[in-house]
């Protein structure tokens, strides 16, 4: 319906925001904005800063009742700092994801340098960062995660300080503070999703996507009714473990065959999906199966949502599906295959942003349209 379409939820929140303040005329809220910016946020439906303000508000006083617990010691402290080491006992938090991992050992590594001069530090930075990435070069979040990390701390110039000590402070704070962004950039998600799941909806969900779990999980303590179907999310059966979590909620789920999509997408309202990677087309890079879901709520004029983290923003342009880096798995299909039967075992497949409705970030609600712009401020 007309009344529960994207672009009418969207209208209806800057609306009543005005309203709020009694101002009909829509001036510049925050002159520090620049109208371009302004201008695009009206035409292509960026959320407006008032109400990413009041996300991030509603979760940011709050203690959290999860908090993120500190990695274990290691054992013997005079062993050199290993930021393998760092990063794998980050990696053990089982809510915490691998590219903020990455983040806070990275942060680790300025607290425990020994440079004397901000050259030294940076490129002791840069080979950590380079470390990182080559643990696992086809993860595409842990990558975008470090090198957004090395532009948003290294902004910093050591001609701004007196010293070194006060510079490496200062990296140190934003380090922190980069950390603690990406940290909660779930919640932020959630909240920011939350107008868009109606009392009565059916959403399709792709595989496990922790992310969209925390947006499921916020309406459902929000005590609002809706049903979810989950797909299989063959080859690691991933939709098994989100179905299992919802049902510890108390939430209507149903799990699909992944063949069985387009069968119950006229049952469907909206999907929503997570990403791997958010590329600079707005497209994006997810679990294999994300993109024939796409089409098929695209034919059938369902809305897509995607739901992803900053960090995930990626300076990538596939232009096709082989474009993307081999991500393989191994493929059980319960019986013998034959040696000479090829057997695809892609993981994951990109899905053009021309099939995406909404892309719900920590940065605000966006359409694919402008994530380049995005992607251009996040990495000046």
């Amino acid at each position: 319906m007309w009344w529960r379409s994207a672009s009418f939820i969207m209208d209806r929140q800057r609306n009543e925001e005005a309203d709020l303040k009694g101002d009909s005329s829509n001036p510049n809220p925050n002159p520090n904005i620049s109208a371009y910016y302004e201008t695009r946020a009206a035409h292509h439906g960026v959320v407006t800063s008032d109400w990413l303000a009041q996300a991030q508000a509603a979760i940011g006083p709050d203690p959290d009742p999860n908090p993120e617990p500190e990695p274990q010691l290691r054992p013997d402290p005079d062993k050199p700092f290993s930021v393998i080491d760092e990063f794998n006992s980050w990696r053990k938090q089982p809510h915490l994801a691998e590219a903020v991992a990455a983040i806070r050992a990275l942060a680790a590594v300025i607290r425990s340098s020994k440079a004397t001069t901000m050259m030294q530090l940076e490129i002791e930075l840069k080979k950590a960062s380079d470390f990182l990435k080559s643990w696992d070069t086809t993860s595409i979040s842990l990558t975008a995660g470090c090198d957004l990390f090395m532009r948003y701390v290294t902004r910093t110039s050591a001609l701004e300080y007196e010293d070194f000590n006060s510079a490496k402070s200062r990296l140190i704070e934003r380090a922190e503070k980069f950390g603690e962004i990406s940290y909660k950039a779930r919640k932020v998600i959630a909240m920011l999703s939350q107008d868009f799941i109606f009392d009565g909806c059916t959403i399709l969900v792709h595989g496990f996507s922790r992310v969209v779990f925390e947006v499921l999980k916020l309406a459902a303590q929000n005590n609002k009714l809706f049903r979810v179907f989950c797909t299989e999310g063959r080859p690691d059966r991933t939709g098994l473990r989100l179905s299992n979590e919802l049902a510890k909620l108390d939430v209507s789920v149903k799990l699909l065959i992944d063949s069985a999509v387009a069968y119950t997408m006229d049952e469907v309202d909206m999907v929503f999906v997570g990403a791997d990677g958010v590329v600079e087309s707005g497209g994006i890079i997810n679990m294999m199966g994300t993109y024939q879901i796409a089409l098929v709520a695209h034919s059938m004029n369902k809305p897509v949502y995607v739901a992803a983290e900053s960090y995930k923003f990626a300076r990538l342009y596939p232009l096709d599906q082989k474009d993307l880096a081999p991500a393989l798995r191994p493929i059980d299909f319960g019986v013998p295959i034959p040696s000479k039967v090829e057997v695809e075992r892609s993981a994951r497949d990109y899905t053009p942003p021309q099939y995406l409705t909404l892309l719900f970030t920590d940065l605000g609600v966006l359409t694919p349209s402008v994530v380049s712009d995005e992607l251009i401020q996040l990495y000046l």
